[in-house]
């Protein structure tokens, strides 16, 4: 393919790649959210604790499709570095692509859910829920 025709869809894609970062921060204020709601309404902290574990384990299926875009991405950038006409488009070059499927597919699944990234927000209101849970149960 023509390396400009390659750049377009190296344009077009990394914009979608960047959408769904934004999405994820929507996943995490939603689960935000969702934690205060639970404390100002007293829901049970196990119903809390997996509502937020869903929410999780979504952004980190949301994570994983935004790899797919990462893989063309990387593909793109192989073949316009080759083609030697240009060193645009090299933004995702780091990275390395690789296909999984099924039991493997999961545990991509875990270990984008296990990036500080998207971790952060969930295991503090995992332990908020825990920490309110007990001293209710003190109280």
């Amino acid at each position: 393919m023509a390396p400009e025709k390659l750049s377009l869809e190296w344009q077009t894609l990394q914009n979608q790649f960047d959408s769904y970062e934004k999405y994820s921060l929507v996943i995490k204020l939603v689960a935000v959210l969702l934690t205060a709601l639970a404390l100002l309404t007293q829901l049970p902290a196990l119903i809390a604790m997996a509502l937020l574990g869903v929410l999780w384990l979504q952004d980190g299926i949301w994570k994983t499709f935004q790899g797919r875009f990462e893989q063309r991405l990387l593909q793109i950038e192989a073949e316009i570095r080759e083609s030697g006409t240009t060193i645009d488009c090299q933004f995702n070059s780091a990275y390395q692509a690789q296909a999984k499927s099924g039991g493997a597919l999961i545990g991509e699944y875990i270990k984008q859910s296990l990036r500080p990234t998207v971790m952060f927000p969930y295991i503090v209101l995992e332990g908020l829920v825990v920490v309110v849970a007990v001293y209710q149960s003190l109280y």
